[in-house]
């Protein structure tokens, strides 16, 4: 079962007692409010993992933390858990709290497949860097497809050479995806 939850300016999706990414640092009791409305607990929640370490999309994963969700990393993610820190810290009433990378389920993305099945989820887990170097896009077998800020497939040919957009793209569609979620556009339907 997913659940789009929008609390935020950020698209953050629930699977299986999975959060893919959270919104901006300060969204808290917005988050709360919309999970209640949408008959979800904290508890419920046993893993957030970010598709990538913008300050949009990893603003509340410390707070979650501190609850008992754990934090899943996939290994090419690491160095870039803390690229946020500055911009949050410019914003003191945020109250940004670092996150704590020795805390995580740390994994590879070859991996996550039989770790999503553990969760009760048919999927798997790839590294998609044209937008970030830390990107992830979660693919489940259902034909769900959550990309982050990956740029939109119709958009390529706007980009000259942007060879890693094409290469993300391409083994996205390997997957045979039905519907495209986006960190913050409308999700898109392929079939």
């Amino acid at each position: 079962m997913m659940i789009k939850l929008k609390y935020g300016n950020t698209n953050t999706y629930f699977v299986n007692g999975l959060l893919i990414d959270t919104d901006y640092a300060g969204t808290l009791s917005a988050f709360y409010k919309e999970i209640k409305k949408n008959k979800i607990s904290v508890t419920d929640i046993k893993y957030v993992i970010a598709t990538h370490y913008h300050p949009d999309h990893i603003g509340l994963v410390s707070e979650l933390m501190a609850l008992g969700v754990k934090l899943l990393l996939i290994e090419h993610q690491a160095e870039y858990v803390h690229y946020s820190y500055a911009i949050f810290h410019r914003q003191p009433l945020l109250k940004y709290k670092p996150i704590d990378e020795n805390k995580a389920v740390i994994i590879s993305c070859g991996q996550s497949r039989d770790f999503l099945y553990k969760m009760g989820i048919q999927g798997e887990i790839v590294s998609t860097v044209s937008h970030s170097g830390d990107g992830v896009a979660v693919i489940s077998d259902d034909g769900n497809c959550f990309v982050g800020d990956l740029e939109p497939m119709e958009f390529i040919g706007a980009y000259e050479s942007n060879q890693d957009l094409q290469k993300d793209w391409k083994l996205i569609l390997s997957y045979n995806p039905v519907t495209i979620h986006y960190g913050h556009a409308n999700e898109k339907r392929l079939k």
